[in-house]
């Protein structure tokens, strides 16, 4: 399970916190971008999209991936996915099967990855993408694994928040940065704002300038309700998230218009007990109000048989997100001018 990223990450300046865990985040920045600079070990015959981040905790990948893979579908290719999977306790390589396989032995984003298209979990990236690639598909989407050198990337699209933009501009554990931002954009493609506040943030206009002036492709998107989600506007909810950063689904929720009597944040991909389910069952009862959970949270507890679950299940309504691009054809043609062109 991952831990909560700490609060002084994502102040403007660095906090004295900070400041005392500069050097090992120095340390830390420049091992990784060293890192960055080894070549390959495995390359697969079909192209690699790599969809990443600059900063630990979510930035939209999963929604993206998805959004991703159906527009290729609808291009007329054959998308899979490859990851990690982050939570669960295979190390693969491993098929994903939804009907087999739970978020216990998977992690909940293969799960819902493995519902758009064939979906492969491997720890090591290579073997992963060696067994991906021997399926039937012709493009293959990584989510994750950005700063992973030991599978070829024909195209690495990397995602930014503007919510919180490089949080304190730190590396770990000092601030949130996986290494110094102009180390990691040079073997970016693509890059990707994500908004899914109304308000702009000084953090993302930061971010900003910085991605504009790294000579390369930026495209924006809006992190939105899904066209079949549930209306919620209006309607009194009890929201809970165990995601990189709960407080960003509750303020989604808050901006599609409903009424958060309370949030339960968690820590990134939370494992749920059954204590969780009575307390959050308790909650929903008390409050005579019902739960509210993201796509994620809710595959963690899906299959779960014991009636705590069960019961959390029949209180919780699930809140649906999709990522839209503003300029979805030019990105679809810059996308195919350097994968696919003959």
């Amino acid at each position: 399970m991952k831990a909560s990223s700490p609060d002084f990450w994502w102040h403007e300046h660095p906090s004295t916190l900070s400041k005392m865990l500069l050097p090992a985040g120095w340390v830390y920045g420049e091992i990784t971008a060293r890192r960055m600079n080894k070549a390959p070990s495995v390359k697969v015959h079909v192209p690699v999209i790599c969809i990443g981040n600059l900063v630990v905790g979510g930035t939209g990948k999963t929604p993206f991936s998805i959004g991703l893979a159906k527009q290729l579908q609808r291009a007329g290719k054959r998308p899979g996915f490859l990851l990690r999977g982050f939570g669960g306790a295979l190390k693969g390589p491993v098929q994903v099967n939804p009907d087999h396989h739970s978020a216990h032995d998977v992690g909940d984003e293969a799960l819902l990855l493995a519902k758009v298209a064939p979906t492969v979990v491997c720890a090591d990236r290579g073997k992963g993408a060696l067994m991906a690639s021997a399926g039937p598909i012709d493009v293959l989407l990584m989510d994750d694994g950005f700063q992973n050198p030991s599978l070829h990337k024909d195209l690495s699209i990397v995602l930014v928040d503007l919510s919180t933009g490089f949080g304190n501009g730190e590396c770990l554990p000092a601030g949130p940065l996986r290494a110094p931002v102009k180390k990691q954009l040079q073997f970016a493609d693509i890059l990707v704002t994500v908004e899914s506040a109304t308000r702009k943030t000084a953090a993302g206009e930061a971010a900003m300038n910085v991605l504009t002036k790294a000579n390369l492709p930026v495209f924006s998107t809006q992190l939105v309700a899904c066209s079949d989600q549930q209306e919620v506007s209006g309607k009194e909810y009890i929201a809970f998230s165990g995601i990189g950063r709960p407080e960003k689904f509750f303020e989604t929720l808050k901006r599609e218009g409903a009424k958060v009597v309370t949030s339960v944040p968690y820590a990134d991909h939370h494992p749920f007990t059954r204590q969780d389910a009575e307390k959050l069952v308790n909650l929903s009862a008390l409050h005579q109000t019902p739960l509210m959970t993201t796509e994620k949270d809710f595959a963690r507890f899906e299959t779960r048989n014991e009636p705590e679950f069960k019961q959390l299940r029949q209180m919780t309504a699930v809140f649906k997100v999709q990522i839209e691009i503003e300029n979805l054809a030019e990105f679809m043609r810059v996308l195919k001018k350097r994968l696919f062109a003959p």
